[in-house]
């Protein structure tokens, strides 16, 4: 089917805005255009795409399907043109990470200071999601990498380029407000206390549901923030006993102890992958070398 390039250009800024107005700005038409191009769209396809009211618009099935392919293949460009752009920074163009803030944090910063300091004139874009979230925008070619979590349900494994980290999950508490941090405490008994956890849209809220129904057990968790930081701030005076990686504990805090438990957890892998779906880019490339493999 032949259909013009910028049909598509001009279905995908009105399928992103949902607004003929907004996509009319941004491609710097007409909005009688806009509309044009769209009615010629829908008769080539044979499909209706939008459903149109006085107060707005909706994608039509049709359209929704179409907007999922065509969207990465809109950020593909984009990115192609970018680093044409940006040739003369040694041949390498820009590097966007996705990461959740926790590994950003804790794991990435000194390879993101040595990624600068060997091309500083390569700009780098970091967009923080959760390990779930940033598979979307790996699907979506949004982001250039990602590094996230292991075990990831929503992640193809053929996209994963190395593991680069192991660590634990673990409990912490203030022992001044529970005094049973020295002895092996149950799963069981975990649950009569307030537990404090990450968000369901993480995939260690996804692990540890998963753990505790393998033991037969519901997990019903009194505190749900999207930030391990936050989480051992509120361990630490008390409120609760929050579950984060090993790793984010400071083993000198006098305010947090680890609580030992009977069940033991399994490890969990930090990886970083890439969509080869779609060219890797010379910057990608170059920042995969700096990243360690275990």
């Amino acid at each position: 089917m032949d259909i013009n390039y910028e049909l598509y250009k001009v279905f995908y800024y009105v399928a992103s805005s949902l607004s003929f107005s907004e996509a009319s700005k941004k491609l710097f038409i007409s909005q009688s255009a806009v509309s044009q191009s769209i009615k010629t769209l829908e008769k080539k396809l044979g499909q209706s795409l939008f459903i149109r009211s006085t107060k707005k618009v909706q994608l039509t099935p049709a359209g929704s399907l179409l907007l999922k392919h065509i969207e990465p293949a809109m950020n593909l460009i984009s990115r192609g043109e970018s680093q044409l752009l940006d040739s003369g920074t040694l041949g390498l163009g820009q590097l966007h990470i996705g990461a959740s803030d926790t590994i950003c944090r804790y794991f990435l910063v000194p390879y993101l200071k040595e990624f600068h300091k060997k091309f500083p004139n390569v700009p780098i874009k970091v967009t923080n999601a959760t390990s779930i979230q940033c598979v979307e925008l790996l699907d979506q070619r949004k982001v250039d990498l990602i590094v996230t979590n292991f075990p990831n349900a929503h992640l193809n494994h053929e996209y994963i380029q190395k593991n680069i980290s192991t660590f634990h999950d673990v409990f912490v508490a203030n022992p001044n407000y529970f005094n049973f941090v020295e002895k092996e405490i149950t799963f069981e008994e975990l649950k009569q206390h307030p537990l404090m956890m990450l968000s369901r849209q993480s995939t260690t809220s996804e692990f540890l549901h998963n753990i505790f129904i393998q033991h037969q057990l519901e997990l019903v968790p009194d505190i749900e923030l999207n930030s391990n930081d936050l989480l051992i701030d509120l361990a630490r005076i008390g409120l609760g006993i929050a579950f984060v990686p090993d790793y984010c504990v400071d083993e000198n805090d006098k305010d947090l102890a680890i609580l030992p438990t009977k069940e033991k957890l399994p490890a969990r892998q930090m990886v970083v992958s890439v969509n080869t779906a779609f060219p890797v880019s010379a910057s990608t490339e170059e920042f995969l070398k700096l990243l360690p493999e275990c």
